[in-house]
């Protein structure tokens, strides 16, 4: 991925921002009228009747050794097994039933990790299945940021949304101003972190003298800062996009 968009901004001078893959989801309304969301930016607004999502017959065979591992990350990706049989002493094939949602960007990365690179993946499709979900939007100074947006699980929206904003407080350099980094589901914020102000230090020249003028220094700067947070707008480099991709929980992103 990163070496297809290096290609395509440095051959064709294009300016990309990267996103997560998604999967297509049935929402039914309130109404009973359907909508296909593709998109997290598509989610309709209020409330829904019932939400259907895809989901495939996945086979893994690996060393039996790793059985424990694989089952263990299985069922964190809401996986159902269906049936596990031992092939050979040493091989075993294991079958679940999981949500395409899951599987569809690192788990096969996640799979080869827990396993040395001895595990072999195949899956198909298998219907759709009724889930609760929700969209956890991530805003900057209370804007929402698309390309961050996710449709998760209701039990791991807490998570999502907790992980996204602690990751993109590192990755995003800091302002002249403070700005709060919030997850949110509708109106509701489940998770903040504030990344701190730039300060400068306006009494580097002021050597003793009357206490009210570095009191007059730190007002005028004070409302310096008030008036750039309501203007001012937040930079959010490239590697932010690229790095809050990656879902594993062990994941520490390198500080800027």
């Amino acid at each position: 991925m990163e070496i297809t968009r290096e290609r395509l901004e440095r051959e064709f001078g294009l300016d990309l921002i990267s996103t997560a893959p998604n999967v297509v989801y049935r929402v039914v309304l309130d109404d009973g009228s359907e909508r296909i969301v593709t998109n997290p930016s598509d989610w309709p607004e209020g409330k829904t009747r019932s939400i259907f999502e895809p989901v495939v017959k996945t086979t893994v065979i690996a060393p039996s050794e790793f059985i424990g591992a694989i089952m263990e990350l299985c069922q964190s990706r809401r996986g159902e097994l269906g049936g596990m049989d031992y092939l050979s002493e040493t091989r075993v094939e294991l079958r679940y039933t999981m949500p395409m949602a899951e599987i569809i960007f690192d788990f096969f990365d996640a799979l080869k990790s827990r396993t040395r690179g001895y595990a072999s993946l195949d899956y198909e499709e298998a219907g759709e299945q009724e889930a609760d979900l929700v969209k956890v939007d991530i805003l900057l100074q209370g804007e929402a940021v698309d390309a961050f947006s996710a449709i998760v699980h209701k039990d791991a929206a807490y998570a999502y949304g907790n992980k996204m904003a602690l990751k993109l407080k590192d990755l995003i350099p800091r302002q002249q101003f403070e700005v709060p980094i919030q997850a949110a589901i509708g109106a509701r914020i489940i998770a903040r972190e504030n990344i701190r102000a730039i300060r400068k230090d306006v009494l580097a020249k002021c050597y003793g003298g009357d206490i009210s003028r570095k009191r007059k220094l730190l007002e005028k700067q004070k409302e310096g800062k008030k008036r750039m947070k309501t203007i001012g707008r937040v930079d959010v480099p490239q590697e932010a996009f690229v790095a809050a991709l990656s879902t594993e929980a062990g994941d520490k992103p390198k500080g800027k």
